[in-house]
């Protein structure tokens, strides 16, 4: 068969195959009210969809949204602006500097589910609070050592890692801790040795509890422990668990990445049920989000209804800065101070410091 005959009209004069074209009429004459066709960028609404543009389409610059807030006088407060997570976004205050550092909070950056940002966000979330005067501990407690190489280590030229400190009782913090390069910011580093670590506490006493236990003496030395995890709900993450205050979950604004939410929330319920009942989840964070593509915003509204407040307001969009500053050896708001990507992070740790209450 010819093209022709399967496609009508890619050869030859088209007219036999085409609608007659329709007469478009004059508009009237007069004051006579008209009633328009509706416009080609106007779609039907689908139920539980937002009316949003297509991913073909640039975004709007306005704010697609705008909330009266009442003052306490019960006048009309200037409209508050919506943001990517479809809610009204607060302004965060600045951070107050500490005059002393301790109690330090420690905090598990957790997701079975791997590439997801939780070692992006721990740089650079750690390097944001150091930024805003808090003394702040890295803990790479993922065998691919991906928040050391992040931070400009060789995984191969490391005499001690976390792995010495947890399995060799003659091993203390201050002999594995090294500068992470950001001021005020210092790090446990880790290679693939840690995976041994999962098969040797298997047979040792209070095994859940030992990253807790060498992870004790930080607490009145720093004002934020941050713990990066595998990917995975293994021993190494219920150790980091066990030993945190709370827990931020970074998510890839992604199907699925959102499906395996409901699997952790199990493994951190178990863990406050059985080992430490102080454990919260401190907030869900969108990572890799893309405003421009309709997926995104439909994961990030599928995630506000599952989570709630628990979303963070802050939401960490793409951009090539993230792999540049990678390759660096360095944070984003070092490598590239006055990207989005810093300011992002930048607005997070405030955020972070705000529902800490310690803002």
């Amino acid at each position: 068969m010819s093209n022709s005959g399967m496609f009508p009209g890619i050869s030859g004069s088209s007219a036999p195959d085409m609608p007659p074209r329709t007469h478009t009429p004059s508009p009237p004459l007069g004051n006579e009210h008209v009633v328009s066709d509706p416009l080609p960028f106007e779609r039907p609404h689908r139920e539980g969809v937002p009316e949003v543009a297509s991913s073909n389409e640039a975004p709007s610059t306005a704010p697609q949204v705008a909330t009266q807030l009442l003052t306490d006088d019960g006048l009309v407060a200037a409209p508050v602006a919506n943001g990517p997570t479809g809610r009204p976004m607060p302004v965060f205050p600045e951070p107050t500097p500490l005059t002393q550092h301790g109690h330090a909070r420690v905090i598990s950056m957790c997701n079975q589910k791997g590439g997801v940002g939780k070692t992006t966000t721990t740089i650079n979330l750690g390097a944001s609070l150091a930024e805003y005067g808090r003394k702040v501990l890295l803990v790479d407690f993922d065998p691919q050592g991906s928040l050391s190489v992040g931070l400009g280590l060789n995984p191969h030229e490391m005499d001690l890692t976390i792995y010495n400190l947890l399995m060799q009782r003659d091993v203390t913090l201050d002999d594995v801790v090294v500068p992470s390069g950001v001021p005020g910011m210092d790090l446990l580093p880790s290679n693939i040795d840690l995976s041994a670590a999962e098969v040797q506490l298997v047979h040792e006493v209070a095994r859940e509890q030992t990253l807790q236990r060498v992870l004790a003496p930080a607490l009145e030395k720093y004002d934020v422990i941050l713990i990066d995890c595998q990917p995975s709900l293994g021993l190494l993450t219920v150790n980091a668990l066990t030993a945190s205050h709370g827990v931020i979950v970074p998510l890839e604004c992604e199907y699925f990445a959102l499906r395996g939410v409901a699997l952790l929330k199990t493994t951190i319920d178990k863990v406050r049920e059985r080992l430490n009942p102080r454990l919260e989840i401190d907030g869900v964070l969108g990572t890799m989000f893309d405003g421009r593509t309709l997926h995104s915003r439909e994961v990030m509204d599928r995630l506000v209804q599952a989570w709630g407040d628990k979303v963070f307001h802050t939401v960490i969009r793409r951009t090539v800065k993230f792999s540049d500053a990678t390759v660096a050896g360095e944070p984003i708001t070092s490598y590239a101070t006055a990207s989005g990507g810093a300011e992002s992070y930048r607005q997070l740790s405030k955020e972070v410091l705000a529902r800490w209450h310690d803002a």
